[in-house]
């Protein structure tokens, strides 16, 4: 999955641009929020967390497919953890930190098309749309398409495209 902060790359707002911004220096990092495994996941999978990104957050499953790396990012933005971000992001396009807006509230994720990213490829695109609400302003959206690639093994986001 993208960067998804405005200010993180393949994560700008469809209205304001397609392109990516780049990512913000960090600061302090803020411990990422607890969600109930048996709570419904916020990648909108209809899925409970403990059995959806929750295992791949605490780093006791990896993604199977690219689009399961995608629900498991969006929702760590939907969380706040940082971390699992950038070990999830390939080292040849992954920033030295991240910063995530505590203003931008991630809601609900649709993923609109994959191409390949099956568990028989070694790379593989996810387009989908996310939508948020910055502080007390309307849900708004951007679409993006992503590449992800396996590194050691493991499904890595790459880019927005």
């Amino acid at each position: 999955m993208t960067g998804m902060s405005k200010r993180s790359p393949g994560a700008r707002p469809k209205a304001r641009s397609a392109r990516p911004a780049p990512a913000r220096p960090a600061g302090p990092a803020a411990p990422p929020a607890q969600l109930d495994p048996a709570a419904r996941c916020p990648c909108c999978s209809g899925l409970a967390y403990g059995a959806c990104c929750g295992p791949l957050h605490a780093g006791d499953a990896r993604a199977g497919r690219a689009e399961q790396l995608m629900r498991s990012r969006f929702s760590a933005f939907a969380l706040g953890d940082a971390g699992y971000l950038l070990r999830s992001w390939h080292s040849s396009t992954r920033p030295a930190r991240l910063t995530l807006d505590p203003a931008t509230r991630w809601t609900r994720l649709e993923i609109l098309g994959t191409a390949d990213g099956g568990p028989f490829h070694a790379e593989g695109t996810v387009e989908f749309r996310a939508y948020y609400r910055e502080r007390g302003g309307a849900e708004e959206s951007m679409r993006e398409n992503s590449a992800f690639a396996r590194e050691d093994g493991a499904w890595v986001y790459v880019s927005a495209l």
